[in-house]
């Protein structure tokens, strides 16, 4: 009898224990299938930030379409052309405004007149210095870094040397651009230092100012 009782408590606690194996074991295959399901969903949220396209600002070698620099930007922000003029040795600074896939003049800041410099136009006396507005937008700017002008690009608060950059005349264009766009462009730098990322753009003649405008690309007064 004794014997019969301890049988039945063990099959009690056989099932017991299976029961409670089960329970764990269904806990665990649902807590896996969830952290299975984050993953997934956390991988395809990365996939569609890094397939969608930004706006970029693009540096490049005008003759072999080499990357020479490139950095996020966002519609309405400022770009801005700094160096010294070659004759006055005096800052000027052109300021661009991201607009779209172009970069739109915004002003033209400089502190004393002299060759090359507005001297007839539309000129406001700021606490900047002298300020021209000219209109006028660009798909492509070409700039020529000089080593006496010094020229230099700064985008939200960076200031980057195009003369150190460079080896002569650049373009740079707004682009869009995903996450991978610019990790296989750095890749590929660091792979071919010496190949182009680019096949070269059609030569487009760099814009010469008016009278009235005044020059507004640093080319014009590199040396």
């Amino acid at each position: 009898m004794i014997g019969d009782l301890h049988c039945g408590s063990d099959r009690r606690n056989a099932r017991t224990n299976t029961q409670r194996t089960a329970s764990i074991m269904h806990t665990l295959r649902r807590t896996l299938v969830a952290l299975v399901v984050l993953a997934i969903l956390v991988s395809t949220a990365a996939l569609v930030v890094s397939a969608s396209p930004s706006k970029t600002l693009v540096v490049t070698d005008a003759d072999t379409g080499e990357m020479i620099l490139e950095t996020p930007v966002e519609d309405g922000e400022n770009v801005t052309l700094a160096y010294t003029h070659s004759v006055e040795k005096t800052a000027v600074q052109d300021v661009y405004v991201v607009d779209d896939a172009e970069l739109r003049t915004d002003r033209m800041v400089f502190r004393s007149h002299g060759a090359g410099l507005p001297s007839d136009a539309d000129i406001e006396l700021t606490d900047e210095g002298f300020v021209v507005s000219p209109n006028r937008s660009y798909e492509t700017l070409p700039v020529v870094p000089g080593s006496i002008a010094g020229h230099e690009l700064v985008v939200d608060g960076e200031r980057y040397d195009l003369v150190e950059r460079s080896d002569g005349p650049v373009r740079i264009t707004v682009e869009d651009r995903t996450i991978g766009d610019r990790i296989s462009g750095v890749l590929a730098s660091i792979d071919r230092p010496h190949a182009s990322l680019y096949e070269p753009a059609l030569e487009t003649p760099a814009h010469r100012p008016s009278a009235v405008d005044g020059p507004t690309i640093a080319e014009l007064n590199a040396a």
